[in-house]
This record gives C-alpha cells, structure tokens and sequence, in this order.
C-alpha cells in the first residue's frame, strides 16, 4: 500500500490579515494594500476577509476578490473579472477571473475599484459561489 503524504499547511494560514499586510506588503505597497482593505470594507460592510491561497480574499457568497503583492505592483484581482463591467478598459487576465496592477498610490483609483467589487458581491449574490461549477 502507496504510503499517503500529508499535504503541506501552507505557514500563513490563520493568520490575521493585519498580521499578513505587516509581513508581505512593505513601505507603498502596504500602504496600497491598506487602502484596498479599507476601501473593501466600506463598500461590502457584508463581506469577511481572511488569508486564504496565501492572500487576503474577499467573500461574500465565496471569494469576490483578492489582493497580492508583487515586486513592481499590487495586484487587487476578482474571480468573476469578465463579467464585470469595465467601461475603462483597465482590467486584465483571462477568461474567468481579471486584475488590476496597481504601481503608485496615485493609480489607485477607489471609485472604480469600489465600483467593481459592488458588481462583484452582487453577481455571487445572484450566482454563487464562483468557484464551485
């Protein structure tokens, strides 16, 4: 008999996302990412967030949106992004599920991230959760 392995419990799971944002995101980037989460708890009071895929994720009736830190960028992402309307054009990624890549506190625009993530919690509120099919 094939000997089983566990799977691996990924170090950040649990964590409080306050605890995330003080590890991974430094100096503008954390900044960025506080901005987001402020602007994420204004705009869906409903949702809950938690560290999730090693990221803090947004959910409401399943994941809505998430935040990651690169390099050069943050990236603040959404799993139903081509169903969102996207009169800017500023979304990318593919079929599914789209990003924004934010570089400067100044590209952070809250009034159409805010708008997407209200499109967002309104098509899992309708549909589902976008990751069960």
């Amino acid at each position: 008999m094939p000997r089983r392995v566990p799977a691996k419990v990924s170090p950040l799971r649990g964590m409080k996302v306050e605890d995330w944002v003080a590890a991974k995101a430094q100096a503008w980037q954390g900044r960025i990412v506080s901005r987001l989460l402020a602007m994420a708890k204004k705009t869906t009071p409903g949702s809950s967030l938690s560290i999730k895929w090693g990221q803090p994720v947004i959910e409401d009736n399943g994941p809505v949106a998430f935040i990651k830190v690169a390099k050069q960028h943050v990236t603040f992402g959404f799993w139903r992004g081509a169903e969102l309307d996207d009169p800017k054009d500023v979304l990318e990624g593919g079929p599914r599920m789209k990003h924004v890549k934010i570089t400067s506190e100044d590209a952070l625009d809250d009034r159409v991230l805010s708008t997407f993530l209200r499109q967002a919690v309104a098509l899992n509120r309708k549909n589902g959760d976008p990751t069960r099919r």
